[in-house]
């Protein structure tokens, strides 16, 4: 899961782009990048790290134009160690084309092979965003007239990259003298959504994985990019947009509004915090009705992402709700973290239990999903260990028993806690009195009862069915192989310095 930023303005916007990128930290801390379009060249820095860390003021300083695209960075494919991988990524033909990605595609291989044989295009990462560029950019190159380049030629082009590309993909994407291009897979797995500006009488137009970056940054959300759909707005700030003429289908990753998503984002139409609250009333209902001799004594949250839920839980069950774990807010997210020993050393760091909250009580502890299972098992005993009698465990989420291919760091069956295990066995396996898990179906009510629209998900990592139809079983044992192998994870050279590009390209003029 990455973020992404795309903004056209009519003023700088290099501070616009590093207050965004901010705004969706959340969403990747492995690096961050920019680049501003400013006449007829690129200015670009990317680095390692959390966008605070990236970004010196020099750097800022250099990041000229009124146009621009940023993302943050949480690796599901290449390395999460290689500089070389941080976005944007950059490629001089046709034109010039900077572009950001968020998701996972997953017909990659095939993808660079067609690229170094056909297309005669080079590809010197294993990041997929990188095969995702030169796949748009070799058809945009197809469509060129002479050294001219129209908006019909770019929504071809796009079109052209859906019946090429499988898999998940929000785009922000710059050609040089041009525009903007925003892109969503015709499944619309990946957020995107757009917003809108008053700048003196002129639009200014903002696009973002969540609604979040747009509210704190004084825009109002237009709407979501659709499923399939291109929008391109040109430097001028013009937009077009252009639906799919391909078959779509509106199937948001659920997953977002489990765990990746702020709260106070509004993704599909859909308020994260107001699923969330719905998620902890079916919770509730269900052990209300599967387990209802639990002795409970009072409902905690794991902070941050399960808060709502869990308050909405306790309400339903008319138990006391107390904040038992006080977080340390300048640790990351441990989900995605890399390695399971960081995730494992990170979680005592992270949080600290209020002993007298625990102190001879049954504790319900809430969280939002129960993944590997290394948060889980450590939190249960720091409760244990600060006096309480009984723990048990309840997950807004259901059981993860399969890999997710389409953006989330969780490819092998080997890594989930829940795969081959009654809930019985995972209780056994963190240490809890009892496990609780949401329903599936009552995970789709819940959002879909806050957007009556929504009827259908992606859900693959619950039910193990994927919706693009050609992740088979020889293609998940491929993947877990290459990640226990660890193939085409690259070591970062000792040393390496954030990437700071000045990139001079030809102008042109939109006809």
């Amino acid at each position: 899961m990455c973020g992404i930023l795309g903004v056209v303005g009519q003023t700088p916007v290099n501070q616009l782009l590093y207050d965004g990128l901010q705004l969706l930290q959340h969403r990747g801390q492995d690096a961050a990048g920019i680049v501003t379009a400013n006449g007829k060249s690129f200015h670009m820095h990317k680095g390692s790290g959390m966008v605070r860390d990236v970004f010196r003021t020099r750097n800022m300083r250099s990041l000229l134009g009124n146009a621009g695209i940023g993302h943050v960075r949480y690796p599901t494919a290449g390395s999460a160690s290689n500089l070389a991988e941080a976005q944007p990524f950059y490629v001089n033909s046709p034109f010039g084309v900077v572009l950001a990605h968020n998701g996972n595609l997953t017909n990659t291989d095939e993808l660079k092979a067609d690229m170094y044989r056909y297309d005669l295009r080079h590809i010197n990462t294993n990041s997929d965003s990188e095969v995702l560029l030169n796949v748009f950019a070799h058809e945009l190159a197809q469509r060129v007239e002479g050294y001219e380049l129209s908006v019909d030629a770019v929504f071809e082009a796009v079109e052209a990259v859906h019946r090429r590309v499988r898999g998940a993909y929000a785009v922000v994407a710059m050609i040089a003298g041009y525009g903007l291009v925003a892109f969503r897979d015709p499944n619309g797995i990946r957020p995107l959504v757009i917003g809108t500006n008053d700048s003196n009488g002129k639009t200014e137009y903002m696009f973002a994985s969540e609604s979040v970056a747009l509210d704190c940054s004084g825009f109002k959300v237009l709407r979501d990019v659709e499923p399939g759909e291109c929008v391109f707005v040109s430097f001028d700030g013009d937009f077009h947009a252009q639906p799919s003429k391909g078959p779509t289908r509106h199937a948001p990753c659920l997953f977002e509004f489990v765990y990746f998503a702020r709260p106070d984002s509004v993704i599909d139409g859909a308020s994260v915090y107001q699923a969330r609250t719905v998620m902890g009333e079916t919770l509730a209902e269900k052990i209300r009705r599967v387990l209802p001799q639990l002795d409970i004594d009072v409902v905690m949250p794991i902070p941050d992402t399960s808060r709502p839920s869990a308050l909405q839980l306790a309400n339903h069950l008319g138990l006391p709700y107390r904040e038992g774990f006080i977080k340390n807010r300048y640790i990351g997210r441990t989900f995605i973290m890399p390695g399971q020993a960081v995730r494992k050393k990170s979680v005592r760091q992270k949080l600290n239990p209020v002993a007298c909250e625990f102190k001879d009580r049954n504790v319900l502890l809430v969280d939002d999903s129960i993944v590997r299972g290394t948060t889980s098992k450590e939190i249960v005993q720091m409760a244990r260990d600060a006096g309480a009698k009984k723990v048990y465990f309840a997950s807004a989420a259901p059981a993860v028993r399969f890999p997710n291919v389409y953006g989330i760091d969780m490819p092998t069956r080997a890594e989930l806690l829940a795969t081959g295990r009654t809930e019985e066995e995972i209780a056994a396996e963190i240490g809890a009195d009892a496990v609780i898990y949401q329903d599936l179906d009552a995970l789709k009510e819940a959002v879909h009862s806050v957007n009556r629209e929504l009827r259908d998900f992606e859900t693959s990592c619950f039910n193990g069915e994927y919706i693009t139809g050609d992740i088979t079983e020889a293609y998940l044992d491929a993947i877990e192989s290459a990640r226990g192998d660890g193939k085409g994870q690259k070591e970062e050279v000792e040393g390496a310095q954030p990437v700071d590009l000045n990139l001079n390209v030809a102008e042109q003029n939109l006809i």
